[in-house]
């Protein structure tokens, strides 16, 4: 990548030219010099003093925004090119939280012992922050619960999911046949964050049922699935949660799947990328989870 932009992301991170310069080991001089050359070409200045710092002007913003992508993609093409040239071949797959904490780790460990040459990084986040990833060109692959833009990713279904009403056998919805979602969305309900597929499906399902978002009673918010289930298990409240997440609690008694009336809340879970991004790996890797689910 031209050095000038290297020196521009470091200064631009850093806001202080001996700090970047010294993480670049380049001379301070140097870094000077790439931003004048960099101003000089866009005829605008891209950083701006503020007291002992220097923050970067509008103008700076909008390059560093560019620059990061810029980045992001030469870095890519460097992994892409050295796992052509060479035996061993990385991965960055990117997972939803449900997919990746309680669906993917086994299938991946099999999927490893039979393909040693290849190394998958996993990295979970909420569905929101794995699109923006994958964009970003942090990723190269990437599988997903729930809604997700399908204007902007190629993408092939993985399986279907349910949904459920999780509940303590203490607690009094444990004993009921069936609940009406107004009483689950006006009780103790635990949800999981903004962003999260799990949450946009089930306010989906609120607005379906002519309620609105503002009617939910959210009575904590929490992203770590397994502190919700611990929470759940406490009797501290209850929670929409995929199915898959909870088996082994189900099973073992602590938790208790509550039906909603007229109610299931069903969702696909799907491989999404850029088309740009297509590889054998992918086509291959997508083959082996729909037959080892």
């Amino acid at each position: 990548m031209d050095v000038k932009l290297v020196s521009f992301i470091a200064l631009a991170k850093f806001k202080n030219y001996t700090n970047a310069a010294e993480y670049l080991n380049l001379s301070q001089p140097a870094v000077s010099n790439h931003i004048k050359l960099l101003e000089e070409y866009y005829s605008t200045k891209l950083f701006k003093k503020i007291g002992r710092n220097i923050e970067l002007t509008e103008e700076g913003k909008i390059l560093f925004k560019y620059a990061q992508d810029i980045d992001a993609l030469y870095r890519k093409a460097l992994d892409e090119i050295k796992n052509k040239s060479g035996i061993h071949r990385t991965y960055k797959v990117g997972a939803s939280m449900t997919i990746g904490g309680y669906v993917l780790p086994k299938i991946l460990a099999e999927y490893q012992k039979q393909n040693p040459n290849i190394r998958i990084l996993l990295e979970v986040y909420n569905t929101e922050d794995i699109e923006d990833k994958l964009l970003k060109r942090k990723l190269d692959f990437a599988v997903v619960e729930g809604p997700f833009d399908k204007q902007k990713f190629c993408y092939s279904k993985f399986k279907d999911d349910e949904l459920i009403l999780a509940v303590s056998p203490e607690h009094y919805f444990a004993d009921k046949k069936e609940v009406d979602i107004k009483d689950v969305i006006k009780g103790n309900l635990i949800l999981r964050e903004k962003g999260s597929g799990t949450r946009k499906i089930f306010e989906q399902i609120v607005l379906g049922t002519g309620y609105d978002i503002k009617d939910i009673n959210i009575h904590m918010e929490i992203g770590n699935i397994n502190a919700i289930i611990s929470l759940v298990e406490a009797n501290l409240g209850y929670t929409i949660i995929s199915r898959e997440a909870i088996k082994k609690e189900l099973k073992i008694g602590t938790l208790k799947e509550v039906p909603i009336k007229d109610i299931r809340i069903y969702r696909e879970f799907n491989f999404i990328y850029l088309d740009e991004a297509k590889d054998s790996f992918i086509y291959d890797f997508m083959d082996f989870c729909i037959k080892n689910v």
